[in-house]
C-alpha cells in the first residue's frame, strides 16, 4: 500500500510539472531591469533636452508681445502728435491716446516732449524690459538707437 501511494505522489509531481510547463510562456515574458534602466535614462535624456526648448520658446513669445505693444505704441504716438503736435506722456491705457498694451504687458513712458519720446514694456512672465525711443527724447535702457526696439538679452 505504501508502494501506492508512493506511485500515486510521483504520478501527481509529474502531471503538476508539466500542469506548470503548460502555463509557462515559450519565450521571455517581460523586460529585464537593465532594459527598463535603459528606457528610464532615454526618456530622462529627451526630457532634458525638450523642456529648456519650451521654456525658451514661451519666452521668445512674450519678447515678441512686448515688442507689438510697443510697434503699436509708436503709431497711436504719432497719431497723437499728429492732432496735438506734441507726444502723449501720461498713464497707460489712456482713452485719450486710443491705444491699450496686451493683458499683461506693462507699457511705461520714459519721457515725451514736442520733439521726441521714450517708452519701456515689461511682461508678468519675464524679467526681460523693452524699450523704444524716438526723436529728442533720452533713450532708456535697453534701447541704444532711435526707433529701433530693443530688449534684454
Amino acid at each position: 500500500m505504501r508502494e501506492d501511494i508512493r506511485q500515486d505522489e510521483k504520478n501527481q509531481a509529474a502531471s503538476s510539472a508539466e500542469a506548470s510547463r503548460a502555463f509557462a510562456p515559450a519565450g521571455r515574458a517581460g523586460f529585464t531591469l537593465i532594459e527598463l534602466l535603459i528606457v528610464v535614462v532615454i526618456i530622462g535624456i529627451l526630457a532634458a533636452i525638450a523642456i529648456p526648448k519650451f521654456a525658451s520658446t514661451k519666452e521668445r513669445a512674450y519678447l515678441a508681445k512686448m515688442k507689438g505693444d510697443l510697434r503699436n505704441l509708436a503709431t497711436a504716438q504719432e497719431a497723437y502728435n499728429s492732432d496735438n503736435q506734441t507726444y502723449y506722456g501720461g498713464a497707460i491705457p489712456n482713452p485719450i491716446l486710443s491705444y491699450n498694451p496686451s493683458s499683461g504687458t506693462t507699457i511705461t513712458i520714459a519721457e515725451a516732449t514736442p520733439g521726441g519720446w521714450s517708452a519701456t514694456a515689461t511682461y508678468a512672465g519675464t524679467v526681460k524690459t523693452c524699450a523704444l525711443f524716438f526723436g529728442s527724447a533720452a533713450a532708456v535702457a535697453p534701447a541704444v538707437a532711435e526707433g529701433l526696439i530693443t530688449c534684454d538679452l
